[in-house]
Order: structure tokens, then sequence, then C-alpha cells
């Protein structure tokens, strides 16, 4: 009786759907006028991350059961295209609710507080005009690569999550009405840049994306821009190694990390208000359905309000930073050989530094009385004190073993 209560769908919630109300949970962080306001800011640049990895993974998991014809419902009763349906629906609410947050608090909060996000270079006074044309000529242009699209040269591949910005070129000397370019933001410099401020006590910024929009016209000489909007690809970047098959995992899981710039593009973010021949231009060349298309009314991808986090003298707008405390019980005078040969010594992370995990690793390298190291490691930093300390191990000549998880998401690379 119990037993076949238990497998009812109506019992269970959906993996997929469940994880959009725990991010829902953390963009409610960002609504709680508790917390200072960069620390709120923090939060809806977290969600936006959070919605990347989701899209790319989750959403493009789904897509491949439905690709291949998977018909078989999940616990919750739903089948991949019935999942798809309502997920769609439930991420474009959540980005409208990020944006509405966006335009409707955080942009007036951040002015009330000497910060300008200036969002469109129509608002520019004269001086910032003349000093964003000045910086475009010296630091963005050497760094731009315009791409026209006309019979010799196709449609480029969009690395995937990068920003671009699309345009609609016009030249009376062709017989095509409209032409088509596109010319990637760089990552190479930061999106926020800094621009003069008519009162001192104010920091004004503007988007990397709105400065190229307003100078693009010096890209493409001979012709007239008739319109110019930035949008972004997500593509589907689920690794699917065969583990079983592969004669190097390490070889495979690099030839899969290189993969995901090229995946199936499975939502397109775009410019609200884009022009329309603009949009049907990148949506047949990008093989994308109309559900999949987010008009967004801001800035594209908010996770650059992490930087905006980062800005120097405002420490009134962020929670005072905790400061890991010391281990009493470890003399910084003294080996950490000798002091747990003593005893055992229980460390408490992160209320306690690890400090002494890395001078124990350290330590360890340079002890002539140590023969070999063995460690897990699950993700690591690009520059890591512990990888330099083993390094150094097997240098000196010591047995170095390291069980590393190459498949850590997203950390694939720096593994």
């Amino acid at each position: 009786m119990y037993k076949n209560i238990f497998k009812k769908p109506e019992y269970y919630d959906n993996r997929e759907l469940s994880w959009i109300e725990f991010n829902k949970r953390v963009l409610s962080e960002a609504c709680d006028d508790s917390l200072p306001l960069l620390e709120r800011l923090k939060f809806l640049s977290i969600t936006s991350s959070n919605l990347d990895e989701f899209v790319m993974i989750r959403i493009a998991s789904l897509k491949d059961m439905v690709h291949a014809g998977y018909k078989k419902t999940d616990i919750a009763g739903m089948t991949p295209e019935v999942q798809l349906e309502k997920i769609n629906a439930e991420c474009h609410k959540l980005v409208d609710r990020q944006y509405e947050l966006f335009n409707e608090s955080f942009i007036p909060m951040l002015r009330d507080n000497k910060i300008e996000l200036i969002t469109s270079h129509e608002h520019l006074t004269a001086e910032q005009n003349e000093y964003i044309d000045r910086y475009f000529i010296q630091d963005i242009y050497p760094v731009l690569t315009p791409m026209a699209v006309d019979s010799s040269r196709p449609f480029p591949l969009i690395r995937n999550k990068s920003l671009n910005i699309a345009a609609l070129l016009h030249n009376d000397k062709t017989e095509e009405e409209y032409e088509f370019a596109t010319v990637q933001v760089p990552s190479v410099l930061p999106r926020l840049i800094r621009i003069p401020s008519d009162n001192k006590k104010t920091v004004s910024f503007m988007m990397l994306e709105q400065i190229i929009e307003k100078n693009i016209h010096r890209l493409f000489h001979n012709y007239d821009v008739i319109c110019a909007h930035p949008y972004r690809v997500m593509r589907n970047a689920d690794l699917t190694s065969e583990e079983d098959e592969a004669a190097d995992l390490l070889t495979e899981i690099e030839r899969q990390v290189k993969k995901r710039q090229w995946g199936e593009a499975i939502k397109l973010e775009v410019e609200a208000g884009i022009e329309k021949k603009l949009l049907k231009y990148l949506k047949k060349n990008l093989n994308i359905n109309d559900n999949d298309i987010f008009h967004i009314n801001g800035p594209l991808d908010l996770t650059f309000l992490m930087k905006m986090y980062g800005l120097e003298g405002y420490d009134s707008l962020r929670n005072k930073p905790f400061k890991p405390q010391p281990v009493t019980e470890l003399s910084p005078e003294r080996g950490i050989f000798s002091q747990i040969k003593e005893k055992d010594i229980l460390l408490f992370h992160p209320y306690q530094t690890f400090d002494p995990v890395v001078d124990f690793v350290r330590q360890a390298a340079k002890d002539e009385k140590v023969l070999a190291i063995k460690q897990t490691l699950y993700r690591v930093s690009s520059n890591s004190p512990i990888i330099s300390s083993l390094a150094l191990a097997a240098e000196n000549g010591k047995q170095v073993s390291v069980l590393v998880e190459l498949k850590a998401r997203f950390e694939e690379e720096n593994n």
C-alpha cells in the first residue's frame, strides 16, 4: 500500500524547478534592506553567475535528451520537453525580477551613495564625451576585431558567454540593403570604466560595451551604421566525456573544455528594443528558438557587479570583513611537526586561519625526514601555494602523489 503511495509524482518537486526556487532565495538576499548596499549588489551578481551555470549544464542536458528522443518522465512526472517549457517560463520571470531590482532599486541607491553608473552614452556631458572618445582610440580600438558578414565571409563562431555587439550596416556602393557585422567586447579590458564626474564627491562609471557602441562607426569606414546592440550567447557546456573509453582522461577533459566554446547555442540575451531585422539575423544564424531569447532591460551579464562590490573607499557599504582567528594551540616560532608530535590539534575552518595547513605542506616539502606526500585536491586556485609546495617537494626528491578531481564543475582548467 505505502510502496505505491511514495511513487506518486504529485509528492515530488522537479529537481530543476527546485533549483530555480533556490536561486530565488539567493535573490531574496539582494532584496534584504538590512544588508549594506554593496552586499546586496553582490547577491544579485551571484544569482546571475548561478543562472549561467544552470543554463549551460542543466538546461543543456535536458536539450540533449530532447534531441535524443528521450521520453521518460522524472520522479515528478515530467518529460524533458515539459521540464524545459516550465523552466523557461520561470527563468524569464527570474531575469525580469533581477533587472527590476537593478533598475528600480540599485541604480537610484547607488546614486544616493555617490556612485553613478551611466548605462547610455546619450546621457554624457561634453567633458565625458571627450574623455570616452579619447579612451576608445587609445585603449579599446587596438584590441577590437570587427567582423563583417557577406557572401565571402560566413557568420563567425561566437564564443560561449562572450559579450558582443551586433550592427546593421549600409553601403550605397553594394546591392545589399543591409550587411551584418559583429565585434566582441574584449575581456582583457575592465567592463566598468571610470570616467570624469561633474561632482567631485561622485564616482562615475560607464560600461565598456556602451563606449564601443558609441564609437562603432570608427570600425566600419565607408559604411553607415544603421543600429548597434549588445548580445550574448550561452552554449551547451555539459561535458560528455567517455571516461571508460578515454585512453587519457586528462587529454579527454582538455578536449571537452575546448568544445565548451562552440557547443549548441541554447540561450540568447539581447538588449531590449533591439532592431527586429538584427534579431532575426542572430536568431537564424545561431539556430535558436524564440523561447530561448531573453530581452534584457539593462546591461547584459550582471556578474560585473562583483567588481563594483570591491570599490575602494566604500567600506561603509559592505559588511566588516571577517578575519579568521589564529590557532592559539600552534606557536609560529616552533616547527609544526614538533608541535603535532606532542598532541593532536583540531582546526576549525573558516573560523580559524588556514595558514597552518599551508605551512604544514610547505615545511614538509623542505623537511629531510619527509619521504613522501600524498594528498587529495578538489578545487585549486590558479596560483595555489599548496601546488607550489608540492612541486617543490617533488623537486627535492620526495615522492608526491596527488589525487585531483579533473571533473570539478567549471574548475577543470585550473585542475
